[in-house]
């Protein structure tokens, strides 16, 4: 899968960043407490100037230290009790609003579903994971929008809210009941549509196939003797397994085929055919550093750009000293796994990306050769050799008994790894005039794999936390909007969340075509993005109006949540991937930040607001 960004261990993104150290570096949470200020102290200068405008500058110091006393009061004040109870009365009243109706929709959305999708595609677990993840996603989301952004100022319209706001409590107590009750309500939904998806998925990939013992042909020694038996099994789900290689009993696994294989077993005259195993995974990949040779053998950051669009791979050459090296770290005994014969292995995942640059013969698959090498001696063992599938996993199992590149035997911890913990993976494209493309994520050391169920189940915490986020927005935005302008803003909100890295290249500037206005310019113009303005005081004045608009952008984008990350840690379970901790607890962290810092704000917009009129 695509992974973009290197993943910091969850400490040291929320203490120290990406720098060396803390004094150089700065964490996530010194960013929080840097925007909470500045946020606070804009607002607080804002309403001293709304005020001043109103009131004149004696009342306006008042009116501003009045609301900053009262809403710290308020917070220093908190009633858990009183927030329990107005969060129970909030769940009632989207109980009464027919929200369960969304269960009706998500439960047509299935049925509708299991006549489209189907299990003929090469992996069909990902089909049927992506579709109900990303379905009940934005049902979840569409759902929370019309619950919080309509609540209050409905409430303000019919009145009803005069039958809270008379009773002891306090602004914090009504904001956070409210945002919790509609938390509540969305938690107890995601619930119910976690646990039908997992049922979905499960009984729509569940399937079995038959063997018929009669059909299978014997496999002989080079003395004649029946050491195993051959076939292939019936046509069911869209698909058939081959039989290589059953004991003489006819037991062991089929050949996977469409992303997942079966037991067999012999039972009495027959052979049984077990359930699908290796649909639902959770792969646990230790990454490495990667760093690529050039042709000549010289170190480079970067490989061959073949013209692609997408700068997210770098090719080598094939026949040539090019090659795309990879860094492991913390390998030592525990990383090596145990099979069933009793040898310990390395399992290495490949993924290449194949560029052709003549076609050849196309049924050839292109050579490529892969080896591990021990970072500090430079001792590595003999080449191993294999035929590339373009855009597929290739797996390749080192055992611990290796040999060197001279024949002499090795033993791949003791010999290859590091005193540091590291060890290599060098692989290079044998065909001539042929390429290889590789990003970081594309190797990596396969360790023991999660759980499916919890990782499906970390799946829809994701989706919760983007529920968390549209609810407090939604609710933040009605304590001072009315219900369409609450629901526009807090959908503004959204989609610019799902596009945030693009909107951050616009407020930078490095996006083609230039800032908002500039765009919008050879927009009308159909004017080419590539070409520059004749300077001219229009063309100044443009510019001048792009950098306060980018300013504001880049102001913006400090508190904006970025939706698409959202989007990614589903990628991670659809692409049969365990969901990182230390991107799980980032993500978690970021949502109770948000929860935090919009309740507040809507604590303030709520007290300045004038209830009865």
């Amino acid at each position: 899968m695509v992974v973009e960004e290197d993943i910091l261990p969850y400490l040291t993104w929320l203490l120290r960043g990406d720098g060396a150290s803390l004094a150089e570096g700065q964490g996530a949470l010194v960013g929080y407490a840097i925007i909470v200020v500045v946020l606070a102290v804009l607002a607080l200068v804002l309403g001293f100037l709304v005020s001043l405008v109103r009131h004149g500058p004696v009342k306006a110091g008042e009116l501003t230290y009045r609301t900053l006393v009262g809403g710290v009061s308020d917070l220093l004040r908190l009633s858990w009790r009183r927030v329990t109870a107005l969060a129970a009365l909030a769940m009632k009243e989207a109980f009464r609003r027919r929200v369960l109706v969304s269960l009706v929709v998500f439960a047509l959305i299935l049925l509708f579903a299991s006549w489209y999708l189907k299990t003929d595609k090469p992996e069909p677990a990902k089909l049927y994971l992506s579709f109900v993840l990303t379905a009940t996603n934005y049902l979840v989301l569409l759902l929370s929008l019309l619950l919080a952004a309509f609540s209050l100022p409905t409430d303000f319209k019919s009145k009803t809210i005069y039958t809270v706001v008379t009773k002891p409590v306090r602004s914090i107590d009504i904001v956070l009941g409210r945002i919790l009750g509609y938390i509540g309500v969305g938690t107890l939904l995601l619930a119910v549509m976690g646990a039908a998806s997992y049922v979905f998925v499960l009984g729509s990939l569940s399937h079995t196939h038959n063997v018929d013992l009669q059909s299978l042909e014997n496999l002989y020694d080079a003395q004649g003797n029946t050491v195993g038996k051959s076939g292939e099994t019936s046509y069911d789900a869209d698909h058939r397994h081959t039989l290589p290689s059953l004991s003489a009993e006819g037991e062991g696994y089929a050949e996977a085929t469409h992303d997942h294989t079966h037991l067999i077993e012999a039972d009495g005259d027959q052979l049984k055919v077990g359930p699908a195993e290796g649909y639902l995974r959770a792969r646990v990949p230790l990454r490495g550093k990667i760093h690529f040779l050039s042709r000549s053998g010289v170190r480079e950051d970067k490989g061959i750009n073949v013209g692609n669009e997408w700068g997210y791979r770098s090719f080598i050459q094939g026949a040539s000293a090019a090659a795309a090296i990879w860094t492991f770290s913390g390998v030592d005994d525990s990383t090596l796994v145990e099979y069933e014969d009793g040898g310990q292995y390395l399992p290495v995942e490949l993924l290449v990306r194949v560029y052709r640059s003549y076609k050849g013969d196309i049924e050839r698959a292109i050579q490529g050769s892969i080896q591990l090498r021990n970072p500090d001696t430079g001792l590595k063992t003999s080449i191993r050799i294999f035929p590339s599938k373009d855009d597929q996993f290739d797996r390749f199992d080192f055992s611990r008994a290796q040999f060197d590149t001279e024949q002499n035997p090795i033993d791949l911890i003791d010999d290859l790894v590091s005193e540091s913990g590291e060890i290599e993976v060098i692989v290079q494209c044998l065909d001539r005039s042929q390429y290889f493309g590789f990003a970081q994520a594309d190797c990596y050391i396969r360790l023991p794999e999660g759980s499916p169920t919890w990782n499906f189940v970390k799946g829809f915490l994701t989706i919760w936390m983007q529920m968390v986020l549209v609810i407090v927005i939604a609710v933040t935005a009605s304590t001072f909007l009315n219900g369409p302008i609450a629901m526009i803003f807090t959908v503004s909100f959204i989609l610019i969340g799902f596009q945030r890295e693009f909107f951050l290249e616009v407020a930078r500037g490095s996006a083609y075509g230039g800032g908002p206005v500039e765009a919008l310019v050879r927009l009308v113009t159909h004017m080419n993005l590539m070409i520059p303005f004749d300077p001219s005081f229009a063309v100044s004045l443009m510019k001048g109006v792009d950098t306060v608009l980018q300013t504001f952008m880049l102001a913006v984008s400090s508190v904006l949540p970025d939706f698409s990350s959202y989007l990614n840690r589903i990628n991670y379970v659809a692409d049969g991937y365990s969901i990182p901790s230390d991107l799980f607890f980032r993500d978690l962290t970021i949502c109770l930040a948000y929860l935090a810092g919009a309740t507040v704000v809507g604590l303030f917009c709520f007290r300045t607001r004038e209830v009865a009129k």
